[in-house]
């Protein structure tokens, strides 16, 4: 076959793409790699991403299915990130079609063109401008809509104000706002209200150093403590890359982080900005993924996925927390971010920085190997100190629903002295379970090996891992006794116990509950933010990169639940999260103490993580992989399997160990069972592959996927490939 060939990528979870003739009336000359396709699949019709053009093929021609239409005149994937989604496809053994298909927002996957022209926006009317917004002391939502109007005289994006929808209809009716329709524009800047803060001596060196570097491929670590203005550090070389006409891809862990660091950018430059994460809706989304594409947003700021966002003149890409596990996609396309973004930059002979205060061992190992340059910021900037820490032994001490004596004093002092309190459990809803003294039964998920925990506030018990719900049990189902109590303590138990003794106090609390609607989480944070009240209380959605200048007291409720773990990347992520949330305090001129409630303060681990800091904890716990052959001085990947029959995961990864053999360099260890064996009604099973030489081991998947792909085994079970995976659990 002479005739030009469509080799096409479906989404669809086979391994390999698929060869179409051409659509009829398409010249060979309009065809372009990165371009979308309307394909016949099957008995359906799917969009697929044009891999190239081909004249061979070796299915029989009159098999071969004609592509019914080319979406684009031009392609929607751009070289760069079509390379990308390729290797990301074949390093992580992902389906390509499936990889592709992660890589493009939504509408697009559904065929719609690849432009917005209109948006939903809202701006003052006449009656609204007049309105002072300080007026609405008891309206905190609409006063908040109303004060970022006033600056904005044209209006902005419905998506830009986080606002539910009530807020704004609430506006409407009293003829305050006006909600219309206005072509789509990126989030503009507004650079009058920020000025560039002096930089100290360490933040000096590290903008020199990055300065130097743009316009090569050069990975950076910005390590600095909390509060050392890392982010001062990105403003200013940002600052020389939008001079050089030139954009720059900033990716954040998640979307609690963003709004900050968008009011902060938008302050500093009066450029437009793209924003993408899991908080816009469909057309926001590809809205924001238009600008980035098209250049009109020299900055884009996103999570995870927004590493696959076209940029049409690239100069510098920037990881934000780039330790934090929210940057590895945990299910299907298990990439991670931060390491597609240094393979980016690569491709694209950028400079990359990876800020963090708490290093992941994987960077801390790439800047040992002489991979990455460190850069340092040893101190916070401005008259702020780093915070004092005290660990509370409370064994053998009577805890008041899981507040020690201790803590309770400690919180009483810094009420009176005027400063804010911020309380960390990484453990929502009010009990961890419920049990019966009667007989010892407590209340487990039907459908996971977990129990279910109790939630006060709507009355029912819920499993955090597959999302069932029941009403809490009036009798022991196993003795019909009524002697039923809550065991341990989740965040709105605590706040109880709080409202019990500090009732005059201002409480807030921010976890997962109280954040699900739109917005929502933007708002609790502002109001954090301001100091309006003393007490605040949350899961690690108040850990990381949030800047609360009136806390002076951070007391951390349990910190062992790292300590003891079948996951040995545990203990680093409690130093990490104890670090980042440490830092909230003393971030102003008022000094920071930190008290961290735990039974075993003798933990080696613990003691060095708080005499000693961060530094020296990252480097004994490396020490620690060396001698153990664990990442990153090795590499892993993780099969699993999950089926309805119990048995069948086990035998499905047994007969892979069976066909992996030995006398190579890779070792197996498993299969075994998964830590929490049965999750949403599934059993699960995993094998663990380590080698010492990362070739041999991709060599090895490569093989066992294709082998798998034609297995009838695979008919029995669901099974995945992780590498590099972030959980071993």
């Amino acid at each position: 076959m002479n005739h030009p060939l469509l080799r096409i990528a479906v989404p669809t979870p086979l391994y390999r793409s698929f060869d179409y003739l051409p659509p009829h009336n398409v010249e060979p000359s309009k065809l372009h790699a990165g371009q979308r396709v309307s394909v016949p699949f099957g008995r359906r019709t799917t969009v697929g991403v044009l891999l190239e053009v081909v004249t061979h093929t070796d299915i029989a021609p009159q098999k071969l299915k004609r592509a019914l239409k080319l979406l684009d005149d031009t392609p929607v994937l751009n070289n760069d990130i079509l390379a990308m989604v390729q290797w990301a496809s074949r390093y992580y053994h992902h389906p390509i079609g499936e990889a592709l298909a992660t890589a493009l927002p939504v509408l697009l996957r559904q065929g719609h063109p690849p432009t917005v022209t209109d948006t939903t926006a809202v701006r003052l009317t006449a009656t609204g401008q007049a309105v002072d917004p300080a007026t609405l002391a008891r309206a905190p939502r609409q006063a908040a809509v109303l004060a970022a109007l006033h600056s904005q005289p044209e209006g902005v994006e419905r998506s830009a104000l986080d606002a539910p929808a009530a807020v704004l209809r609430a506006l409407s009716d009293k003829g305050w706002i006006e909600i219309f329709t206005r072509q789509v524009r990126p989030q503009p800047g507004n650079a009058e209200s920020g000025t560039a803060h002096d930089l100290n001596p360490a933040q000096h060196k590290a903008v020199d150093v990055l300065l130097a570097g743009l316009g090569a491929f050069h990975p950076y670590l910005l390590e600095g403590v909390t509060g050392s203005g890392k982010t001062e550090v990105y403003l200013r070389l940002i600052e020389q890359v939008l001079a050089r006409g030139q954009q720059t891809l900033v990716l954040v862990p998640e979307i609690g982080l963003t709004p900050q660091l968008v009011t902060r950018f938008q302050q500093r430059f009066p450029v437009p900005l793209a924003v993408l994460h899991s908080g816009l809706n469909d057309r926001e989304r590809l809205a924001a993924w238009q600008q980035a594409r098209s250049g009109d947003a020299p900055i884009v700021i996103g999570t995870r996925s927004a590493i696959f966002t076209p940029l049409a003149r690239p100069g510098l890409l920037i990881v934000d927390e780039e330790h934090d596990a929210s940057l590895k996609q945990q299910d299907g396309f298990r990439y991670s971010a931060r390491d597609l973004a240094v393979w980016r930059a690569r491709q694209l002979d950028l400079p990359v920085v990876l800020g963090s205060a708490t290093p992941s061992l994987e960077t801390l190992y790439n800047v040992e190997q002489q991979r990455y340059q460190r850069l340092e910021l040893p101190e916070r900037t401005g008259v702020a100190q780093l915070p004092s820490y005290r660990l509370i032994d409370v064994r053998h001490q009577k805890l008041e629903h899981g507040l020690s004596a201790a803590l309770l004093s400690g919180i009483e002092r810094h009420l009176a002295a005027d400063g804010q309190v911020l309380l960390f459990l990484n453990r929502r809803g009010y009990a961890p379970t419920l049990m019966c003294y009667g007989c010892d039964w407590v209340a487990e998920c039907h459908r996971c090996d977990a129990r279910m925990t109790w939630h006060h506030s709507d009355g029912r018990l819920h499993c955090h891992h597959c999302g069932s719900q029941r009403p809490v049990d009036q009798t022991c189902p196993a003795c019909q006794g009524s002697d039923l109590h809550p065991q341990g303590q989740g965040t709105e138990r605590v706040e109880q116990a709080l409202a019990e003794h500090f009732p005059d106090v201002e409480r807030l609390r921010i976890d997962r509950d109280t954040t699900r609607r739109k917005g929502a989480l933007g708002q609790l944070l502002e109001r954090a933010r301001q100091g309006r009240h003393q007490i605040l209380l949350g899961t690690q959605m108040l850990a990381k990169g949030h800047h609360f200048p009136n806390v002076t007291l951070v007391g951390i409720l349990d910190a062992d639940h790292g300590l003891f773990s079948t996951d040995f990347r545990a203990s680093e992520r409690m130093a990490q999260l104890i670090v980042q949330v440490a830092g909230r305090a003393g971030r102003d001129d008022r000094p920071g103490q930190v008290l961290i409630q735990t039974a075993h303060p003798e933990h080696p681990l613990l003691q060095l993580l708080v005499t000693h800091g961060y530094r020296a904890f990252a480097e004994a716990a490396l020490d620690e992989r060396k001698a153990a052959r664990l990442p990153p001085t090795t590499n892993l990947a993780l099969l699993r399997a999950e089926a309805t029959d119990a048995g069948a995961p086990v035998r499905f990864l047994e007969g892979i160990q069976e066909r992996i053999g030995s006398g190579h360099a890779v070792e197996a260890w498993g299969p075994i069972p998964a830590s929490m064996e049965r999750r949403a009604g599934r059993y699960r099973a995993q094998l663990l592959l380590q080698s010492d030489q990362r070739g041999e081991l991709q060599q090895l998947l490569g093989q066992l996927v294709r082998q798998l792909e034609q297995s009838p085994d695979t008919r029995k079970v669901r099974w995945s490939v992780d590498v590099d995976p972030a959980d071993t659990f």
